[in-house]
């Protein structure tokens, strides 16, 4: 059975076997073939899906009150995979979009069907044509990344709350200085540290050096001791284990307890997650000065088009730049009077004078 299964919580996703058999290679392609990560396929599994129940039911297949997870895929062949025109596509988009899809979720539902109709194709030969070739969407509307200012980063750090306090400050103290993934910070084994550098796989196992500053080397120092007294590990290299089980934290876990320590700190319901730690990490790195070259090496981006967001975010150099031109001390000059208003001060002045 193919890794990615072996990674899935049960309790969050179905089996990889209720899906057509076609795509079910598809995701041992991306697997074995393209390397793509765990999370990725998983990614690709979910949109497909999603898109063949849609199918169903375009086709008369199922009864419109079937619930979702009652709808029968494995029926379906490559025959009927054929059938699919531009015209579902299409209808299909409208229709995720009707159901309060984002730009940027239908764009990764388009991504998932060209991938696997390209692979149709060109990999296995099994369509003549692909029909969403040609078929794009307007551009996503870029939004700037929401992060922590550093005040509220420190308070942040300031009130953590936690039965196991040493491990959730240093888990805070990495995103906060590392700007690292949630999947990065839950995969870091303890062989992964070398003096003050670690080593991060990243998307699609790509690995990373990132060096530890003073502040992740005292947090982890405080962590590393307080983790030896736990009375059973089962993960022995995973950095982060669960004070209970011993085993590795699991991302959900990751962000629960995240979200317990922004609330602590009346940071809560204001949309940060460990996703805008990151943010965070990137913008006050930038902001100290970080040149985008060595941010992008941080972050661990493929390019750096996408590391240069965050150059829109830093009003303080913004501030200033305006305030370093030579005309910023320009006191306001009054507005000279026209001729007209000269004339007429002048017949005013006259009088005046003869009164």
């Amino acid at each position: 059975m193919s890794s990615y299964i072996d990674v899935v919580n049960p309790e969050r996703h179905a089996p990889y076997l209720d899906i057509p058999d076609d795509v079910i290679e598809y995701l041992h392609y991306l697997d074995f073939v393209k390397l793509r990560s765990p999370r990725t396929v998983n990614g690709y599994y979910l949109d497909l899906r999603g898109f063949f129940r849609y199918m169903m039911a375009q086709w008369n297949r199922v009864k419109p009150d079937t619930p979702l997870d009652k709808i029968d895929l494995t029926q379906i062949t490559a025959k009927d995979i054929a059938s699919i025109t531009k015209r579902d596509i299409f209808s299909y988009l409208d229709y995720v979009r009707s159901a309060n899809n984002g730009s940027k979720a239908r764009a990764r539902k388009l991504s998932a069907l060209k991938g696997f109709f390209h692979y149709m194709v060109t990999q296995v030969n099994k369509l003549p044509s692909d029909p969403t070739e040609n078929v794009n969407l307007g551009s996503p509307k870029k939004t700037l990344p929401k992060y922590l200012t550093q005040q509220e980063s420190l308070d942040l750090l300031k009130n953590i709350q936690s039965e196991f306090y040493e491990r959730d400050f240093c888990m805070i103290t990495l995103f906060l200085n590392c700007g690292m993934r949630l999947a990065e910070l839950i995969g870091i084994n303890l062989s992964d540290f070398r003096d003050d550098t670690i080593r991060i796989t990243g998307k699609g196992g790509k690995e990373r050096i990132v060096y530890l500053n003073e502040s992740c080397k005292q947090a982890l120092s405080h962590y590393i001791q307080a983790r030896r007294a736990l009375p059973h590990l089962v993960d022995t290299d995973a950095l982060f284990v669960s004070k209970r089980t011993g085993k590795r934290l699991t991302a959900r876990r990751v962000e629960q307890i995240v979200e317990s320590c922004l609330k602590n700190a009346g940071l809560s319901g204001k949309g940060f997650s460990p996703h805008k730690l990151r943010h965070t990490a990137a913008t006050l790195m930038y902001q100290g000065g970080v040149d985008m070259l060595a941010l992008k090496e941080i972050l661990g981006h493929e390019n750096v088009s996408t590391t240069q967001i965050y150059t829109h975010i830093n009003q303080q150099q913004l501030r200033e730049a305006v305030q370093a031109s030579p005309l910023a001390d320009q006191k306001y000059i009054a507005p000279k009077p026209s001729q007209k208003e000269r004339v007429q001060q002048e017949a005013q002045s006259t009088e005046n004078d003869a009164e």
